[in-house]
């Protein structure tokens, strides 16, 4: 059995890290069957890609590293609910589980907004377990977003004193 909270730990390890590089703070780890573990953070703004979300980057890796578009029997950590790209991601690659944090309202496309992975019809089925230290998460996330919107203040009254 995999220690869950050690690898979501991971994952909030690499939000902090895209936290200190300006990105929003989200951070995934994905454990292949065989234990090999792949580490990734948000990095659409330093990549200049939107796509470039954990989840996408970090299955990006595992998948070059295998050498195969399907990660079956992997798990993935996310501290964070996948937006509905990132869902759909998880279906392609055939991802086994996934755990998450922190319920994303205003996108989140497992629980949240909309209930991806719960639809029948689709050809295969993801394992679904939350929350996990989702309070860590949701802390950063706060305190993240509370920093981002002071310094949007400061700077609009600096250049309004100018």
């Amino acid at each position: 059995m995999k220690d869950h909270s050690s690898y979501m730990q991971l994952a909030l390890e690499e939000a902090k890290q895209a936290a200190l590089a300006g990105e929003v703070p989200v951070g995934a780890v994905l454990v292949l069957e065989d234990g090999q573990v792949f580490k990734a953070r948000n990095a659409p703004i330093t990549l200049s890609d939107p796509s470039a979300h954990a989840e996408m980057l970090v299955i990006r890796e595992a998948t070059k590293h295998v050498g195969n578009y399907r990660l079956t029997g992997s798990t993935l950590y996310v501290s964070l609910e996948p937006c509905l790209m990132c869902a759909g991601l998880l279906l392609q690659a055939r991802v086994q589980t996934l755990v998450y944090a922190a319920p994303e309202p205003k996108t989140g496309a497992v629980h949240s907004l909309y209930q991806v992975l719960d639809d029948t019809r689709l050809n295969h089925q993801v394992e679904v377990i939350t929350p996990l230290l989702a309070e860590q998460s949701s802390s950063l996330l706060r305190c993240f977003f509370k920093e981002r919107r002071a310094k949007h203040k400061k700077d609009k009254l600096l250049r309004h004193l100018k």
